[in-house]
């Protein structure tokens, strides 16, 4: 193992052995290596002549561009739009969401996190959870209800083995479920990986504060009983909270710092929480029991992570972190996203008024929803699949079908005006195949 790993690995089992021990085989062996980035830091700091390191072109101490390049930028320089990026990000944007976390967190102000590792999207990030921290055949703990990119990320690429409970129980978090499922993991394990993401791809349902507690206590108590917890907490949907029961802070509040064998993780991004799909800035934020923010060991964890995105994509867009830093800034940020987050509410609103018509009772039933982008209807005597291609090909309708049963409808991208003829004409798609 390189020299520079295992001083990482050393700097994070000082702090925390239990948490050394979760990273898989890759994430042990990760580290960040000091060669021509090390060097070439060490010269922008001393190198007060000449400084030859870096592979970028420069003309006057500036990024070498094209005009054809930068007419499409307006007022940012090619400095900030052009040049590499740190592979952890660069630092104004990881400080600045690290606020935000905690401006929409409180309980989070007083728990020593990490600083938020950028990443090309949530789906990047979660990918490096699963280079980091999953092995082959390690128990990954999923609902019935899943987006299904994480099969892609965690088994496909990193061999997880998944197991599965059922979400929903009276139209409620199936609690009994997932501790049964947990408690089932940790009995034949020495670690377990635990996915929650709220508001949930594909229902669009977020927990109780009473649920979320219970969630919360159930991974203490598995943490408590000896067993290895990584718990990362999906956050996409942050902030899409449409209903007063559903919980308003992240479940990683309720999680982070808790226990030595409780690892938390928040994987989150700009993407929804700043309407900002396309430009791929994401974050890992991570939460150590007995590390404190200065900590080497979160300075280890962070260079992992570095060395994890130095090895797939070199560093991600710094247009797009200066973008995203930006609009963090920005004194109108949060009320310009509670404007959008109150079009969206409406939207959710409509839907549950429009499906409150008992003329669709005969050909499906809603899932519970209460936050994000979706809702997912389950379908009655007609297979979800064939269901979905009739809609599509007769009437123009388009939606997702997730398995036999269930229809995944995205009301984020539908006016109002529209919501009522969509279902209406689903209905007709229904009675078209059981006629």
């Amino acid at each position: 193992m390189n020299p520079l790993a295992q001083e990482l690995n050393a700097a994070i089992a000082g702090v925390n052995p239990h948490v050394a021990n979760m990273f898989s085989d890759l994430g042990k062996a990760l580290y960040f290596p000091k060669g021509i980035l090390s060097q070439s830091a060490e010269a922008k700091q001393q190198a007060h002549r000449f400084n030859a390191t870096i592979g970028t072109a420069l003309e006057n101490g500036t990024a070498m561009n094209l005009p054809s390049v930068m007419a499409s930028l307006g007022d940012i320089a090619p400095n900030e739009a052009l040049l590499y990026a740190p592979s952890q990000g660069i630092p104004e944007l990881r400080q600045a969401w690290l606020e935000k976390v905690k401006k929409d967190n409180p309980d989070l102000e007083d728990i020593p996190l990490s600083l938020p590792v950028v990443t090309s999207g949530l789906t990047h990030g979660l990918s490096l959870v699963g280079d980091l921290f999953v092995d082959q055949d390690d128990i990954l703990l999923l609902p019935d209800k899943i987006w299904g990119n994480y099969r892609l990320i965690f088994a496909l690429r990193r061999g997880a083995d998944i197991r599965q409970y059922r979400f929903f129980e009276d139209e409620q978090f199936n609690h009994k479920a997932f501790e049964d499922a947990l408690n089932a993991a940790c009995a034949e394990r020495g670690k377990v990986i635990v996915l929650l993401n709220f508001p949930n791809n594909p229902t669009g349902y977020t927990p109780t504060e009473a649920e979320g507690d219970a969630i919360a206590a159930s991974l203490l108590r598995a943490a408590e009983g000896g067993t290895n917890i990584v718990a990362v907490t999906d956050d996409a949907y942050f902030g899409l909270f449409f209903d007063d029961d559903a919980m308003r802070q992240s479940l990683f509040t309720r999680i982070a710092g808790r226990h030595p064998r409780l690892l938390a993780i928040k994987a989150d991004a700009a993407t929804k929480e700043a309407y900002a799909w396309g430009l791929r800035v994401g974050f890992l934020t991570f939460a150590v029991a007995g590390a404190k923010t200065d900590s080497s060991c979160y300075s280890a964890i962070e260079k992992k992570a570095a060395g994890c995105v130095r090895s797939l994509v070199s560093n991600c867009s710094r247009l797009s972190q200066k973008v995203v830093a930006e609009a963090l800034k920005n004194p109108n940020f949060y009320q310009q996203r509670a404007a959008k987050a109150a079009v969206m509410r409406e939207r959710a609103q409509t839907v549950k008024q429009v499906l409150a018509d008992e003329k669709y009772a005969a050909a499906w039933t809603p899932y519970p929803f209460n936050s994000g982008y979706f809702m997912c209807l389950k379908i009655r005597d007609v297979n979800a699949e064939t269901l979905r291609l009739h809609a599509l090909k007769t009437y123009g309708i388009g939606t997702i079908s997730i398995n036999d049963t269930d229809l995944r409808i995205a009301f984020s991208c539908l006016e109002i005006s529209q919501i009522r003829e969509l279902f209406d004409l689903l209905l007709q798609s229904w009675k078209d195949l059981i006629a």
